[in-house]
């Protein structure tokens, strides 16, 4: 089976022109030990950005040439919310997903000291805020949901309290979720 993920997971009838063309990036998964429970780190991107205006995300974006993913997803942590990489302790890469925007995005897991603090880039970042890793790896709270307009496409959604977490950002949690409770390996008795 091929471990890439992408947003035509949900879709089987859409395809990418030309997969070799897609663009490296990376994000910070972010985990959070907090006395409540272990936490996600997510943004709200700013109201400004030319893309992807106000939807959450990870702190990550495109690899500059030569750098490892997770060289990238430090760094645009701490562009994104100042969150200092020596903060952070990183535990491994999950498999690539790709991007109806043409991105193959690889998500790299780090646990962050409950120390750090966050400063958003008002450029970049409107919001940072942390989401209970025990709800976003619930499969009850993984909804699908369809595009309401233009050409119709299936997503993952995750709405939480008034966050609505979708796409992308979705489908990699979905697929942390799936990486750590293999369904085919279920022992559930009948």
């Amino acid at each position: 089976a091929d471990p890439v993920r992408s947003d035509f997971d949900l879709n089987p009838g859409l395809t990418f022109d030309n997969p070799h063309a897609l663009r490296p990036a990376a994000v910070l998964v972010g985990l959070i030990e907090r006395e409540e429970g272990l936490t996600v780190l997510l943004t709200r991107r700013s109201d400004t950005m030319r893309s992807h205006t106000g939807q959450i995300a990870f702190p990550g974006g495109r690899c500059d040439p030569g750098e490892t993913p997770w060289v990238t997803a430090l760094r645009e942590a701490q562009e994104e919310v100042g969150l200092d990489p020596k903060f952070v302790t990183l535990s491994g890469l999950l498999h690539g997903y790709q991007t109806v925007t043409g991105f193959h995005v690889t998500p790299v897991v780090g646990f962050i000291d409950p120390a750090a603090e966050f400063v958003a880039s008002p450029e970049e970042v409107a919001d940072v805020f942390e989401t209970p890793f025990d709800f976003l790896m619930n499969p009850a709270n993984h909804e699908h949901r369809v595009t309401p307009t233009g050409e119709r496409r299936n997503f993952y959604a995750m709405p939480w309290n008034d966050r609505f977490i979708w796409g992308a950002t979705a489908g990699m949690l979905r697929a942390l979720y799936e990486r750590l409770h293999d369904e085919s390996t279920d022992q559930t008795p009948v």
